[in-house]
């Protein structure tokens, strides 16, 4: 019977992570999908790596928030290649991200929050470089040191080096032993030919966002009272354009928010393709589809001046991020570990969260006296029968029926 030290469920950034950070420490850890890896919020993410933003202009700057200030040098070095994990194969859709206003006062106000308690304070650009697309937006244009990296490609670069250590898994054959003191002592999976694997460990780590909720009900189903909440989600509802659109990320500041947050891609056909962030996706919750594409572009207009959006094609796709509960509901303001017994449920809260979380697992490990026991390979070899995960595809690949601003005033009101 094969035996590990870690095992991490969800294959998603903070669990590839994780799992990196505690191969290297000489864990024998694995890591087990139950669909694709990245799939759900990672693939879905615009790919942002924030220093605070958000939390500044929300006057959220408190000790533990800082934290995230740290984070996109961490993510830079590791794209550059000059820390571990070398994520230098990850593909940067920008170095950095636009902050721009509208004319509106609170959108004034704004702009200048964003340029107080960041890390990295925005750097104004000069008349000359300023991109074309926000030429005839009021006010000074700024840019932020915010990397944008492409999702999919984060995922298969993190993947790389622990390759032999990932196995995907049928949610619906799982099970869980325990000992007398309800300690996880191994996990049931079946193998490529259908006969099933026990494997013992020594911890175990949910990491699979909105997943968790189902696979911690497997091992402790009565241990949160029914109105104590042990999970919350937070629903976006993101838009999406592809045409002749320039590259692009930036943030359109609006009082405490972000009106709108541009990142950019190109699909396989060569075409730009747009994520519609920002306050657009908190308030397409309450929308249909042809409801949020109707506000999106009118966002997009009155964000960008001139504009042009004919000849565009829109869609929209949900998401919900999946976060430990909080007393107030709100957003919590760092990774979040739930530890009981040998087991850990873990919510990054955000992308740029992971490395910070992967550290704070590692030394849960030590805290409960689960130390590194790997000296070689050799013990991968009996999980060599289990099935590999494919790769998520970004949203844009995935949704269908692409409308555009024309067919939509044709549709009318019809969802």
């Amino acid at each position: 019977m094969p035996g590990v030290d870690l095992i991490i469920f969800g294959g998603g950034v903070a669990g590839l992570w994780t799992l990196n950070e505690a191969s290297r420490q000489g864990y024998r850890c694995i890591l087990l999908e139950a669909f694709e890896l990245g799939s759900g919020q990672t693939i879905a993410s615009q790919g942002i790596i924030h220093g605070g933003l958000k939390y500044t202009l929300q006057g959220m700057m408190t000790g533990s928030a800082q934290r995230i200030r740290e984070m996109p040098l961490i993510w830079r070095k590791s794209l550059a290649g000059e820390q571990l994990p070398d994520l230098s194969q990850t593909e940067i859709r920008s170095n950095g991200c636009y902050l721009w206003r509208t004319e509106s006062l609170s959108s004034r106000l704004g702009m200048i929050g964003a340029k107080m308690g960041l890390h990295v304070v925005p750097q104004n650009l000069a008349p000359e470089e300023i991109p074309e697309l926000l030429a005839q937006c009021p006010g000074s244009i700024a840019i932020m040191e915010e990397q944008v990296i492409s999702p999919r490609s984060l995922i298969a670069n993190l993947s790389r080096t622990f390759a032999d250590q990932i196995f995907k898994y049928e949610s619906e054959h799982l099970t869980f032993s325990l000992d007398e003191n309800e300690h996880i002592t191994s996990v049931q999976i079946p193998t490529s030919d259908g006969t099933p694997l026990t494997i013992n460990t020594s911890a175990v780590l949910f990491t699979a966002g909105r997943g968790n909720e189902s696979l911690r009900n497997l091992v402790r189903p009565q241990t949160t009272p029914a109105n104590v909440p042990f999970m919350q989600k937070r629903p976006l509802h993101m838009a999406l354009v592809r045409g002749a659109l320039p590259q692009f990320s930036g943030h359109c500041v609006d009082g405490a928010k972000t009106r709108i947050t541009i990142t950019s891609d190109t699909d396989p056909q060569g075409r730009t393709v747009w994520q519609l962030g920002g306050q657009v996706a908190e308030t397409g919750v309450t929308m249909n589809r042809l409801e949020l594409i109707r506000h999106a572009a009118s966002e997009l207009a009155a964000s960008v001046p001139g504009i042009d959006l004919s000849g565009l094609e829109w869609n929209t796709y949900t998401v919900d991020r999946a976060e430990g509960a909080t007393k107030t509901g709100l957003r919590p303001e760092t990774p979040q570990i739930l530890r009981e017994g040998n087991l850990f449920t873990a919510w990054p809260t955000k992308l740029a969260f992971a490395p910070r979380l992967a550290t704070e697992l590692c030394e849960n490990l030590h805290a409960i006296q689960v130390e590194p026991t790997s000296g070689d390979s050799s013990w991968k070899t009996a999980f060599s029968r289990l099935p590999r995960p494919q790769f998520a595809q970004p949203p844009w690949e995935t949704v269908e029926d692409w409308v555009s601003l024309d067919r939509l005033s044709a549709l009318g009101s019809v969802a």
